[in-house]
């Protein structure tokens, strides 16, 4: 088949309306006036006379203020003239005595009736008109489709049965959320087993994880699989700037949705308009706050014997309104969390269908690579393997590939025409053989997976990445101290070769202190604070920020004690470092001639 052309894109209906108008003031100037010049004589009163007198004219034709007539030209010919009309009492009687036709013509009335139509009701009909079409043009270009009569109408989309083209069998890694969604798909299609014992549907179901995790991808999906009409909306659809247009829009989605009934509804993002009240972010008269009030309303006043199941989804579940989230509205709560090792390697397969890969591909070893990734994450790694492959003129996708796409989103891609002097590529080297050999030599840390010394568009000028054998959901006080030890295991190398101190350790030093802190004030991993919480993780989804929740005293002894603890990892890292100094050069000068190294290769030195 060939390819369709595309097509260009159809003008506005106003364009081709102007371009009429235009053509019709151009006839109308210069066409139409010299034609009916070209077809009429203008000649003067005595020269009207003249021809009369000679008997040349043949027919006159009298208006109000002025005469038509036909003449006969010099060759004979019968032409068309026109004169000026004057006071001659003796007209009469000259045409009589030359035998002249003549006749006058009188104004047409115009009826009353058409006269008011076309003095008031053509205008009113031709203004209308076109302020329609301007108010359909602003329309278009504006996307909403809004109009005076439908501000209270719903901007929801309506899938009908499985046209979301998305089924369980599009997720991946997430079991636990699909056994929930799949019992209502189940009252959806067999409601009578359910109210044969008295069991009623669910009316609401919350749908909570982080970004990038496939809660909007969940909530097609049950629309696929219960075949049942889906509306879909955004939560910031219903946040209007006229009061009480929110709530009118909640009012019309329920009136749709018990019209379709059984059928799905889901509100993406309903943080927007669940927000909690009584904190001082809404007024008595806000808009927000009457959606809400809406929205509560309707979900206790539709039956839901009905079918009418209402999903949502939110990265926010601490700012929602407890009157939302009780059982009768929200009767469910579905986590939808960062997939663990076996979810990362399913979720890699299934994004892996739509492009050509080698048959070789090890899935585990990517997943145990991408600890903390979202299911968004991983399909950009799948893609980023895939544009490597093109840019490479390869046909399918190889295991370097998709190692490499792991570092483009963990790190960025590689600054290959960065320019570092020979004595930074030293430093920076023995820097980060200094994080592997620390973490090397001790028993609880990830082993060693790579080394590299490139420059890397995030700001790295090198990296040393660990990748756990297995999945690990715990992690031990001394587990966490020496990921504190490994941190400082590249400025320890930097003290003790080079007797200097650079910015290369900044990324380390924040993050060592996060862990040091994270086990004084939340893990409970401080003889002096036992386990007393001293500090809040305001948003576990979304940055994870914290408040401390302590007097000012307590504080200053937090920072004493998160001090001590990375003073004493340091003194262990450079102590690892004195006791392993040979193959602290060795490697780092081998790391200097190859640039980046395997961890195959580090432990083979290592082990000589």
């Amino acid at each position: 088949m060939k390819p369709k052309k595309p097509q260009k894109p159809k003008k506005p209906l106003i364009v081709y309306y102007a371009i009429t108008m235009l053509i019709l003031f151009a006839l109308n100037a210069f066409v139409f006036p010299s034609f009916l010049k070209q077809q009429i004589t203008k000649v003067d009163y005595s020269t009207f006379l003249s021809q009369v007198e000679k008997g040349a004219v043949s027919q006159v034709e009298i208006n109000d203020n002025q005469i038509n007539f036909f003449a006969n030209d010099e060759s004979g010919t019968k032409k068309a003239y026109t004169t000026g009309k004057v006071s001659d009492p003796e007209l009469v009687n000259r045409l009589l005595d030359k035998g002249v036709q003549f006749s006058q013509v009188f104004p047409q009335e115009t009826s009353p009736i058409m006269s008011f139509f076309l003095t008031w009701i053509l205008p009113i009909v031709i203004f209308f008109g076109i302020g329609q079409l301007l108010t359909s043009q602003i329309q278009k270009k504006m996307g909403g489709g809004m109009s005076p009569m439908s501000f209270g109408k719903s901007k929801a989309k309506i899938y009908v049965e499985a046209q979301t083209g998305k089924t369980f069998a599009d997720v991946a890694g997430q079991d636990e959320a699909k056994e929930a969604l799949m019992e209502i798909v189940d009252f959806l299609h067999n409601p009578a087993k359910y109210t044969a014992i008295g069991a009623n549907l669910p009316k609401g179901a919350l749908l909570v994880g982080p970004p990038g995790t496939g809660k909007t991808l969940l909530a097609k999906s049950v629309a696929g699989e219960a075949k049942v009409p889906f509306f879909s909306i955004s939560g910031s659809e219903f946040v209007e700037m006229f009061v009480g247009m929110g709530a009118a829009k909640v009012r019309d989605l329920f009136q749709q949705a018990n019209e379709k009934a059984p059928c799905i509804v889901f509100i993406d993002e309903i943080d927007t308009i669940g927000k909690k009240r009584g904190n001082g972010n809404f007024g008595g008269n806000d808009e927000r706050e009457q959606t809400l009030n809406q929205l509560l309303t309707e979900m206790d006043g539709f039956d839901g014997r009905k079918g009418v199941v209402i999903l949502a989804a939110t990265n926010r579940p601490e700012s929602l309104d407890a009157a939302l989230l009780r059982p009768g509205r929200f009767d469910r709560r579905i986590p939808v969390e960062l997939p663990d090792l076996a979810g990362r390697e399913a979720i890699l397969k299934v994004h892996a269908k739509i492009v050509k890969m080698e048959e070789t591909i090890d899935y585990n070893a990517i997943a145990r690579a991408t600890s903390g990734a979202s299911g968004a994450d991983l399909a950009n790694i799948i893609n980023e393997g895939a544009l490597r492959a093109v840019k490479l003129g390869r046909t399918r996708v190889n295991q370097s590939d998709l190692e490499e796409s792991v570092e483009v989103v963990i790190a960025g891609y590689q600054r290959k025409g960065a320019v570092i002097s020979q004595k930074e590529k030293e430093i920076i080297a023995y820097h980060e053989i200094g994080h592997a050999l620390v973490a090397a030599k001790q028993t609880d840390s990830a082993p060693v997976h790579k080394i590299t010394i490139i420059p890397r568009t995030s700001g790295a000028l090198g990296y040393t990445m660990q990748v756990d054998e297995s999945e690990r959901v715990l992690m031990s006080k001394e587990e966490a101290f020496n990921k504190i030890t490994t941190f400082t295991g590249g400025r320890a190398a930097e003290e003790l070769i080079f007797n200097t101190f650079t910015s290369g350790a900044s990324n380390d030093i924040e993050q060592a202190t996060k862990i040091a802190r994270s086990m004084v004030t939340r893990l409970g991993m401080s003889k002096n604070f036992d386990m007393m919480a001293l500090e809040t993780v305001n948003n576990p989804y979304l940055g994870g920020d914290t408040s401390l929740n302590c007097s000012s005293e307590t504080a200053t002894k937090i920072d004493d004690e998160v001090l001590s603890l990375i003073k004493y990892a340091h003194e262990k890292a450079i102590g690892i470092l004195n006791a392993n100094m040979d193959k602290l050069h060795e490697l780092a000068r081998y790391l200097l001639e190859k640039e980046t190294i395997t961890g195959e290769e580090f432990m083979t030195i290592l082990s000589r």
